[in-house]
């Protein structure tokens, strides 16, 4: 505390002295030595008042409270702003008191310009002599450091390069920068210089080869880069064996600088979707004072839901989650990151109809996402009855008590494998929508139950993409089942952003009681070119250093995924990525003693007869008998 009293008095008795002296000067600079003759009546009284002007004014603005050697361009013109106030100031009490007769008026812009200029100049040379390293043009590569090449010759390149030079222990030595922008070409920021355009990189890398530097990374610092672009960087990173990686954000850097953890560039930027625009404005005033639950809290999609909703402002949220420790988790974070959003924690299982029916009726939720499912495929086929139990009885109970609480929505997630079902997971399912539909076609029914369809999403809780991680982390083997199998991907946060983009969509359209919503998923993209970029951006060369072995299909598994059937009739809606479908409409009275029939069977565990009755209630589930696949490695 006191040194730093001791440097406010500093700062604001420089900055007093400076404009002590400046008005003499700017007279001397004008008039010479007849300038202290001239004006003797006044020259010193009018410096002295005009230096404790500006010193109330620096006090008043608290200019004291920046550091000098980190001075910025924004501080320098909040600088000239005070001073060229104090001036204006200044000189309308001057003209008071002399009406300036025999006062040259030219002085005024000199006075304005040597008084900016002493400010201006002192923070620079303090700054110049803190960055005084960088004002040396530094050796071709620094001994123990990475040599790597910078893509993007903007503010974050220029971040990264002064922190590799104010830094003797930065890891990394920013080699060249490459760029498209021609303008930019052979300039250099921070003596490292910029080449281009991209398709040349490969040049650049060989040039620096033949100088004994062998660039290990590529770092993207241009947030702005097409798909197309990081996949063709990514085809030059593979050819030489380097890696392709990102600039950290703001939050991975170390107060000192040197805590950088440059990141391996994700699947999901190299896949070239892009991401869904929201009416944010309309999600924030569905959502906002609004009491939410949501099932399966803890699981992928849950636990995005939470975060995304927490965003806007509800009046509560109540996390319904059978596993404790994703409860645990998902509550910390939200205490975390959301402390002024009301939140309660309930461990609990949709299957248990008493158990939801009383937390409901206790905290009288108004907006309902039913996201607990048994969703993975095999695990499912070898646990029909629990499949069953979770996916249908669950549903039916959630859809039941929605109802009995008044709840005015209900959004539920669905899957694009309850499209023409081949699976037991997918046929159980497909009934979750019919029991969601019948339950909204009842005339005491006053809750919309929407249902929302899309494909896999990336990195979620028994995917494909943590699963080829921890392989590729092993060394491999990578294992596809097919080298045919497609599937639709979505990141978890744009999948989630659209589930409440279609919820405002219902919202809006109350003469709808059930629509089924479908997401715009793009295209399809093969599990085989998806393992091959993994290992790729992993820096590992496919089929040499990580080898893929084809495992072939598991039970209930297609080779490619549906949308939406035939006779389902898409219709457009207005947000470009979700369409509206047509669905088959079961009557509740005719559901519900078929349903209750196979909820009796998966409490007895009766296999066959549940799969034969799962059949005649969704009739377009056609179980395969799975070939097999195993096709070995591939070459």
């Amino acid at each position: 505390m006191r040194a730093l009293l001791h440097r406010n008095v500093l700062t604001t008795g420089l900055d007093a002295s400076l404009a002590l002296i400046s008005f003499p000067a700017a007279l001397y600079l004008r008039l010479s030595m007849r300038a202290f003759s001239l004006l003797e009546a006044y020259i010193w009284p009018a410096s002295l008042s005009f230096a404790l002007l500006m010193s109330v004014m620096f006090l008043s603005a608290r200019s004291y409270r920046r550091i000098w050697r980190y001075t910025s361009l924004a501080d320098l013109i909040s600088l000239v702003k005070i001073g060229t106030f104090g001036l204006m100031l200044f000189y309308i009490g001057l003209f008071q008191f002399t009406r300036l007769e025999d006062f040259p008026r030219s002085v005024i812009l000199i006075h304005w310009m040597m008084f900016t200029a002493m400010l201006v100049s002192v923070r620079l040379a303090a700054r110049l002599m803190s960055d005084r390293a960088l004002l040396k043009k530094p050796q071709l590569l620094a001994i123990n450091r990475t040599p790597v090449v910078l893509i993007g010759a903007g503010s974050q390149a220029e971040m990264f390069i002064r922190s590799a030079q104010q830094h003797s222990a930065f890891p990394y030595e920013p080699v060249a920068i490459i760029d498209d922008e021609p303008r930019a070409l052979g300039s250099e920021i921070r003596h490292v210089r910029i080449y281009g355009p991209l398709s040349d990189c490969t040049k650049v890398i060989e040039k620096f080869a033949r100088q004994g530097v062998d660039v290990a990374r590529l770092i993207l610092c241009d947030d702005g880069l097409s798909a197309q672009q990081k996949q063709s960087l990514l085809d030059v990173a593979s050819a030489h064996k380097i890696l392709l990686s990102r600039l950290p954000r703001l939050s991975d850097l170390g107060s000192d600088g040197l805590r950088v953890s440059i990141q391996n560039v994700a699947v999901e930027d190299i896949l070239g979707r892009s991401q869904a625009a929201l009416d944010e404005d309309a999600i924030d005033a569905m959502i906002r004072g609004k009491r939410v639950l949501i099932t399966g809290a803890g699981g992928s999609i849950g636990s995005e839901l939470v975060r995304q909703i927490a965003q806007h402002h509800p009046a509560s949220i109540l996390c319904f989650e059978l596993s404790e420790y994703l409860l645990y988790e998902i509550s910390q974070e939200l205490s975390a990151d959301y402390p002024e959003v009301i939140h309660r924690s309930v461990i609990g299982d949709v299957r248990d109809h008493d158990q939801l029916a009383r937390v409901m009726a206790e905290y009288k939720p108004e907006m309902v996402f039913h996201a607990a499912a048994l969703k993975h495929v095999p695990m499912a086929e070898h646990n029909a009855s629990q499949a069953v139990l979770t996916n249908a009885l669950g549903t039916s109970n959630v859809a039941a008590c929605c109802r009995a609480v008044g709840v005015a929505t209900l959004v539920q997630i669905s899957t694009d494998k309850a499209v023409n079902p081949t699976s037991l997971m997918g046929a159980t399912k497909r009934l979750g929508e019919m029991i969601a539909q019948a339950h909204a076609q009842e005339a005491s029914c006053s809750t919309r139950m929407v249902t929302v369809r899309f494909g896999n999403v990336l990195g979620s809780n028994g995917s494909v993409v943590p699963l080829f991680q921890r392989q590729i982390a092993r060394g491999g083997p990578v294992t596809v089942t097919h080298p045919d199998m497609t599937r639709y991907l979505m990141t978890i946060g744009e999948a989630v952003g659209l589930v409440l983009q279609a919820a405002v969509l219902a919202h809006e359209n109350t003469k709808e009681r059930a629509p089924i919503f479908v997401l715009e998923m793009g295209a399809p993209v093969k599990i085989l070119d998806l393992a091959v970029q993994m290992i790729r951006l992993a820096g590992r060369t496919p089929y040499s250093d990580i080898a893929i072995e084809f495992t072939g299909i598991r039970p209930g598994e297609k080779l490619y995924e549906e949308l939406f059937y035939d006779a389902e009739n898409l219709q457009p809606t207005t947000h470009r990525s979700i369409r509206k479908a047509a669905a088959r409409l079961v009557e509740l009275s005719e559901l519900e003693g078929m349903v209750a029939r196979l909820i009796a069977y998966a409490k007895t565990g009766e296999d066959a007869p549940l799969r034969a009755l799962l059949m005649q209630i969704v009739p377009e589930y056609t179980p395969e008998t799975t070939t097999d696949y195993s096709l070995g490695s591939a070459a």
